[in-house]
Parts: structure tokens; sequence; C-alpha cells
């Protein structure tokens, strides 16, 4: 499936009769699903060419808010291991809507980071929080790491 992400050298293997790919991140073989590709896309993107040390990243962080759990699909944290950045990500035919943005505004309530990024593999929203003035700015780019 063909992405506006490089490509690159992805591990796929058939477990019990499936197809996975290898998460660097979580270290293991996941489900290979459109939003899992995209994923691995945007996170090799994010280390390989936009420099993003992939020590301060982790999938799959899991939040909860009373009984209720929440399931980030990436975290970038700053060197003192805080949030920074939360990234959602949508299947490639899922559109970049309101209500994708609503997902990740509702995990930045419990997180307050500095950056949201939403991508569907095919295009990719990034704002920059403004919390003096309780709003976002979106960004014509994801920064390089060194501009965070």
């Amino acid at each position: 499936m063909s992405l506006n992400l490089p490509s690159f050298d992805i591990n796929i293997a058939q477990r019990n009769g499936r197809p996975t790919m290898f998460d660097p991140l979580r270290r293991r073989f996941v489900a290979l699903t459109p939003e899992e590709w995209v994923r691995q896309h945007f996170v090799n993107y994010l280390v390989h060419h936009l420099h993003y040390p992939a020590g301060l990243m982790a999938n799959e962080v899991e939040l909860s808010v009373g009984d209720k759990h929440l399931r980030c699909d990436t975290l970038l944290y700053n060197k003192d291991m805080q949030p920074q950045m939360i990234i959602e990500y949508k299947a490639p035919h899922i559109a970049l809507t309101q209500k994708v943005f609503d997902q990740i505004t509702a995990y930045n309530l419990l997180l307050h980071v500095d950056y949201l990024v939403v991508s569907n593999g095919m295009e990719h929203l990034c704002c920059q929080m403004d919390y003096d003035n309780r709003r976002y700015v979106f960004l014509p780019n994801i920064p390089d790491y060194n501009q965070l």
C-alpha cells in the first residue's frame, strides 16, 4: 500500500496464518493492519528523516481516566520523560476530519502536550498548542526534532 511517506525495509512475517510486522518501539511483531502500516511508516519517517529519538517514543500508550481507558497511538516524550507530542493514526482511506481531531484533543486534556499530529499516511496534520490563548496553531509541516 503506497503512502505519502518514505518507504523503508519492513520486517513482515506470518504468525498463526496472519501477516504481522515488527514494531521496533514495542520490540515485537504486531498485526499488520492498515493503521499499523501507517504507524510504522510514520515512526520510521520521524526517526530516520526528522531525527526524533526512538528512545523517547512509545506506541500504544494506555491512559486512564477513572474507569475509562484510552490508548494513544504514539507518544513522544521530552528529555525529562514528560509527554511532548501525541500522534494519532488512521488507515489511508479514513479522512482526517474534525472527529479525528476531537479524539486527539481528548487525549490532550490528560497529557497537555506541546504538539498534536494526525496522519492517515497520505495527509499529515500537525499543530502546536497555544495554552495561553486556548487554541492550537496548525504548522505547515511536521517539525524536525531540533525545532521542537
